[in-house]
């Protein structure tokens, strides 16, 4: 067996891995990434990114689809169709375009990519099949990113009409019956897309509210949108199994009575677990927080020289948290006094309309024992929004009583995704509602919402 030697073996090439090894390159470490799939990970791969395509493209068909009507714009086009397969060709082409991207720059920053999946033997030593054999890669240091995968239902395995995301990813037509699992981001996100594909979409969800880790004021929106779509959501309904012909899902209904539903195809969307299996976990002496590993504030996991970023440490399970920690843990082991002190991690839902979140909401606030103040926008009254037919949601900034200090900030509307930086940048830098209130907000815009939210805050919004 070829054994290599490296100062920083980084073990899975998702958003956290490939970023730490580059920044680990870029400090003249002598670094060396293992991934059995093309770099990128879930989210380049079957998540983030392909997903949004998909969006793109569903947004793009339902807007053709409305102006083939009657509409307030004037524009009339013939009935649109809809080839997926040209679809599907054009989100793996973007795909590729990024795989290359990641490889060209690890490659540019003097990384060893070895194709293959690995699996520690301790906590220096990583055993990886590749196509050539096997080879032992020996580290002074190892930072774990193997990601997350999708949580399965017993009841209801993989395989068949019974899909995951990444299948759902990669359909070759749009299924004129599809069932989702789930009321999260990733079912919502999905349902939406293939609902305005075309498809009849059902959403099965036991909890009582969709996307409930937001709240209700930030949902109603979506939950509109969902509705005059055509989707049909059955909260507080558990799925329970297929039929006997498998085109069905037979669910329990909120009375205790069950029902079956047909579909062809039935999407379980119920959550990511961390992948801490088929790597060798079990052969090192970590501490355990749970089902994910253990980290400090500098992602240093119980073994000196091992450190875990990204999914495996547990939530937030998003790409750009994992980013930040990788980078972080490459400047640490290069020598660098780091830790991990984000005031605030961006969440964003690309949902219809898109939901943002960053810092504490307002019922967050108050149970950290903060009294506030909290000034909210509608769109309706932003005439970029009006241009843009896009008046529904608002933004909202949740700030203290005594002092002002900005704590958290929410959005909801069309493309308010791209508010995020601004949201996140404010929260980092400490900004007071004066701040953001005197801050010349460019117009037309719709981030002219987020000062007016800060002026309603401190009274005196001007467009309300």
């Amino acid at each position: 067996m070829k054994t290599i030697s490296c100062k920083v073996l980084v073990l899975g090439a998702g958003p956290g891995g490939y970023v730490a090894a580059i920044r680990a390159g870029q400090l003249g470490l002598d670094t060396v990434i293992v991934d059995g799939q093309a770099p990128g990970g879930t989210c380049l791969n079957v998540g983030c990114i392909p997903s949004k395509a998909l969006i793109h493209a569903a947004d793009e068909f339902e807007a053709a689809v409305h102006f083939s009507g009657k509409n307030k714009l004037g524009i009339s086009v013939e009935k649109p169709t809809l080839d997926l397969s040209k679809t599907i060709k054009w989100k793996d082409s973007i795909v590729r375009r990024l795989n290359a991207g990641v490889t060209g720059l690890l490659k540019k920053n003097k990384v060893q990519l070895v194709v293959g999946w690995g699996t520690m033997q301790d906590g220096k030593t990583c055993i990886v099949e590749t196509d050539d054999g096997q080879l032992a890669i020996k580290a002074e240091n190892v930072i774990l990113a193997t990601g997350s995968v999708p949580v399965e239902i017993p009841s209801l395995p993989y395989g068949g009409n019974i899909i995951s995301s990444t299948e759902a990813l990669a359909l070759k037509e749009v299924p004129e019956r599809l069932v989702v699992i789930g009321g999260g981001y990733i079912g919502l996100e999905l349902g939406t897309a293939y609902a305005k594909m075309g498809s009849k979409v059902t959403v099965v969800e036991a909890m009582p509210s969709i996307l409930s880790q937001y709240d209700k004021e930030l949902t109603k929106p979506v939950a509109a949108s969902l509705k005059a779509l055509g989707v049909e959501v059955l909260l507080n309904t558990k799925a329970k199994g297929t039929n006997e012909t498998a085109d069905g899902l037979v669910v329990e209904l909120p009375d205790g009575k069950e029902q079956t539903i047909d579909a062809n195809k039935i999407l379980v969307t119920v959550g990511r677990r961390a992948k801490t299996e088929n790597f060798g976990l079990e052969g090192l002496d970590l501490t355990m927080a749970g089902r994910v590993v253990a980290i400090n504030n500098k992602c240093q996991t119980s073994m000196n020289g091992v450190y875990a970023i990204g999914d495996l440490t547990g939530e937030p399970m998003l790409a750009h948290h994992a980013m930040a920690q990788g980078e972080m843990v490459a400047e640490i082991i290069a020598g660098h006094n780091r830790t991990f002190d984000k005031v605030a991690i961006p969440a964003v839902c690309f949902t219809d309309p898109e939901i943002v979140t960053c810092g504490l909401s307002p019922d967050e606030a108050t149970a950290a024992g903060h009294k506030t103040k909290i000034g909210t926008f509608p769109f309706a009254a932003n005439g970029r929004a009006m241009t843009m037919e896009a008046e529904v949601g608002f933004v909202r900034v949740v700030a203290r009583d005594d002092n002002h200090l900005v704590l958290g900030i929410q959005a909801v509307g069309k493309g308010v995704s791209e508010l995020s930086a601004a949201f996140s940048l404010a929260l980092e830098m400490g900004a007071c509602l004066e701040d953001i209130a005197g801050t010349i907000h460019a117009h037309p815009t719709q981030s002219e919402g987020f000062q007016e939210a800060a002026l309603q805050a401190l009274g005196h919004a001007l467009h309300i």
